[in-house]
């Protein structure tokens, strides 16, 4: 609070950026991805938020990876129309073309988890063929188990699935490739 606070007096204006959970088709919330309970449609809640004076809209299919399936590309084009904010979208895009297909459907950046740490050259392409502001790379954290340690180990597959990968090496690598933005969940 007091680096937000010290950004204000600094004449930073703070953003509101809304996320949007979202599983088969639904707008949903649970704890760690579990437990979830359906809050409504994503365009209508989208179309509210923007109303209420949000900056930026990300809209996350969090099942799409871990069911190994596409994003829902008719619900973004759907929620891109009717927005005049930013909107992010990410899940289930694993391939150039999938980021491609999203960026034409109105999304102006994509959020890359999974494709990211299996297919880091994947950062690297989407920030020459479309440019660093639209890439956004979702970082999932939790504190390791291991007594003692404060490391944080980076997860995939809607927080699922633990890496190896060390988080800050991570968030080096990204940076490096081009990731114009980090989106951290720990």
């Amino acid at each position: 609070m007091s680096e937000l606070r010290s950004s204000i007096e600094q004449g930073l204006k703070s953003r509101v950026i809304v996320c949007l959970d979202v599983a088969h088709g639904r707008v949903v919330k649970g704890v760690n991805f579990k437990g979830l309970q359906d809050m409504g449609d994503p365009v209508e809640l989208a179309i509210r938020y923007q109303e209420q004076g949000a900056d930026e809209i990300v809209f996350l299919d969090i099942k799409a990876t871990l069911e190994q399936r596409a994003n829902a590309l008719e619900t973004v084009t759907r929620v891109a129309e009717n927005l005049s904010i930013p909107f992010t979208v990410g899940g289930g895009l694993n391939t150039y073309t999938d980021v491609a297909q999203f960026l034409h459907a109105g999304a102006d950046k994509v959020a890359l988890n999974s494709a990211a740490v299996k297919n880091p050259e994947l950062i690297d392409q989407i920030a020459k063929g479309f440019g660093s502001q639209c890439v956004v790379v979702a970082v999932d954290l939790n504190q390791e188990q291991q007594l003692g340690s404060d490391d944080y180990q980076v997860f995939i597959n809607g927080g699922h699935t633990p890496t190896d990968l060390d988080a800050m090496q991570w968030l080096k690598e990204i940076e490096q490739r081009g990731a114009g933005e980090v989106l951290l969940t720990a």
